[in-house]
C-alpha cells in the first residue's frame, strides 16, 4: 500500500496531528492519568488507517527502532510496572515492563506525535540513550491518545529520524501505574528496584540536562558531549 507517500495522506496526517494539538492543550492538567479523557482515535475509524502486515512489517523496518528492553529479572516487591504489558514499536510484540526492565535503572519519555515540544525532545532522548549504553534503560512511552494507532506512530518517528525504544500506552496502563502528570513531554526516572525516583513534567533541552536530573535522582553518571 502506497497511500501514506501521497501528499493528500501526508496532509490528512498533518491536520490530525495539529488538531490533536489543540484539543490537548485545551484539556484540563489537574486531572489523575486513570481520570484522562477519551481520545477521538482511542478506537478503530476512518483517521486510523488499515495496513496490511506486509505494511506494517515495512514501516518497521522504515522506523529502524532499537529493540525494546529484554531483561528476565523478576520485578521487585514495589516495582510499579510489575505485571504492565505494552506492545513494542520495534517487533510489534508485547513486552512485560516489570520483567524487561527489572534490576536496572530506567529512563521514561512520556510523548506523543500531537506533542510539538516532543518533536524537539526526542532526538535528545534517542542520542542519551545510545550514550547510557548498558548503565541503564532508556524507553519512550506513546500516550494513550493515539497510542492505537501504531501506523502514524511509525511515520513520525521515522520522519523525525529517531531510534529511541518505543512502546504504546492505548489503554493508559503505564501513565496509570507510574503516576504520570497529564503533561507532554514528561519524564520519569525509575530506580532499579521498580520504584519511582522522580516525576518531571518538563522539556529537556539538551543531553547535559537530562544527564544531570539522571544523576541526580538515578545516581547513573553518563558521558555525554559537552
Amino acid at each position: 500500500m502506497k497511500f501514506l507517500k501521497e501528499p493528500a495522506a501526508r496532509a490528512t496526517i498533518v491536520f490530525v496531528v495539529i488538531a490533536l494539538a489543540f484539543i490537548v492543550a485545551l484539556w484540563p492538567r489537574d486531572k489523575p492519568s486513570d481520570e484522562a479523557p477519551t481520545s477521538a482515535t482511542a478506537t478503530p475509524s476512518a483517521t486510523v488507517p488499515q495496513v496490511s502486515d506486509d505494511e506494517m512489517s515495512r514501516l518497521r523496518t522504515d522506523a529502524a527502532l532499537r529493540p525494546c528492553p529484554a531483561g528476565t529479572a523478576a520485578p521487585g516487591p514495589d516495582a510499579v510496572l510489575a505485571g504492565v504489558t505494552a506492545p513494542c514499536m520495534q517487533s510489534g510484540a508485547p513486552v512485560n515492563l516489570g520483567v524487561a526492565t527489572a534490576g536496572k535503572p530506567l529512563v521514561i519519555n512520556m510523548w506523543a506525535v500531537w506533542c510539538l515540544p516532543c518533536r524537539k525532545e526526542m532526538p535528545i532522548f534517542d542520542q542519551f540513550s545510545q550514550q547510557a549504553g548498558d548503565r541503564l534503560n532508556v524507553l519512550a512511552v506513546h500516550a494513550r491518545e493515539g497510542g492505537d494507532n501504531q501506523v502514524f506512530v511509525l511515520k513520525f518517528l521515522e520522519e523525525v529520524g529517531v531510534h529511541v525504544p518505543v512502546v504504546t500506552d492505548p489503554e493508559g496502563t503505564i501513565a496509570k501505574a507510574l503516576g504520570a502528570p497529564r503533561v507532554f513531554p514528561s519524564t520519569i526516572l525509575v530506580r532499579a528496584d521498580g520504584t519511582v525516583a522522580k516525576v518531571l513534567p518538563q522539556l529537556f533541552t539538551s543531553q547535559q540536562q537530562l544527564a544531570a536530573a539522571v544523576r541526580e535522582n538515578l545516581g547513573v553518571d553518563v558521558p555525554v558531549a559537552g
